[in-house]
């Protein structure tokens, strides 16, 4: 680890390929619900690009602070391919802390996606490149360049934990974290979970369906 004057950085975490296979391609609204509570997920963040995004990489991870992009600059440095670059830019969309020059030389190094807990700016390059990018808001002011910040420190992006070289899954509807012990787990559960709706959609199709677990669940709250 290096650290002086307010900046860490810290080697990166090994990648586990067998993770990000058992979950590649899975919903990100289907893990978060088998993860447990409802509760998991991005809140807040969403795709910039206008059509259908989708990504499975590593995370890894930059702490900044607000409206400062000086750590991101370093970060696009130690990118490998397959990384998700997860910035925690303390939920400030008053200056971009990416742009078009920064996304396409994550690109380049073959990184998967960006997603930031801030604001960026050049919306229409991440659409013309393909790029997916998940963030708060979007603005054209430009960052400041000074630090502090981190690198591989665990963060929070929309309200979530991440733990650098978490898989992370994104997708339309978020971005779901899956600490790497835990994805051949997550991922039978989801598959599971896929099944069963696939079946639930079939049965409304057919006119089989039955709601009848709804009137039950709400005799159980005694209506």
């Amino acid at each position: 680890m290096t650290a002086f004057n307010g900046i860490e950085i810290h080697p990166r975490v090994k990648e586990d390929a067998a993770a990000l296979d058992a979950l590649r391609s899975l919903p990100s609204s289907v893990i978060g619900d088998v993860m447990g509570g409802r509760l998991v997920g991005t809140t807040a963040l969403r795709p910039v690009n206008r059509s259908m995004v989708s990504c499975c990489g590593n995370a890894f991870t930059v702490r900044v602070r607000a409206g400062d992009n000086l750590l991101i600059h370093k970060a696009l440095d130690m990118l490998r391919a397959g990384d998700v670059l997860v910035v925690d830019g303390e939920g400030d969309i008053s200056r971009a802390l990416v742009g078009e020059i920064m996304m396409t030389t994550a690109r380049m190094r073959g990184a998967a996606a960006f997603v930031m807990d801030g604001a960026i700016r050049d919306v229409d390059a991440f659409e013309a490149q393909g790029f997916p990018c998940w963030a708060r808001g979007v603005s054209l002011r430009g960052p400041y360049k000074d630090g502090p910040g981190s690198i591989n420190v665990p963060v929070t992006v929309g309200g979530m934990l991440v733990q650098p070289g978490d898989i992370i899954v994104g997708d339309s509807d978020g971005i779901v974290a899956v600490p790497v012990a835990l994805s051949v787990q997550v991922a039978e559960k989801a598959h599971a979970k896929v099944r069963d709706e696939q079946a639930t959609i079939a049965a409304i199709l057919a006119g089989t369906y039955s709601s009848a677990w709804v009137d039950a669940t709400l005799s159980q709250k005694g209506v």
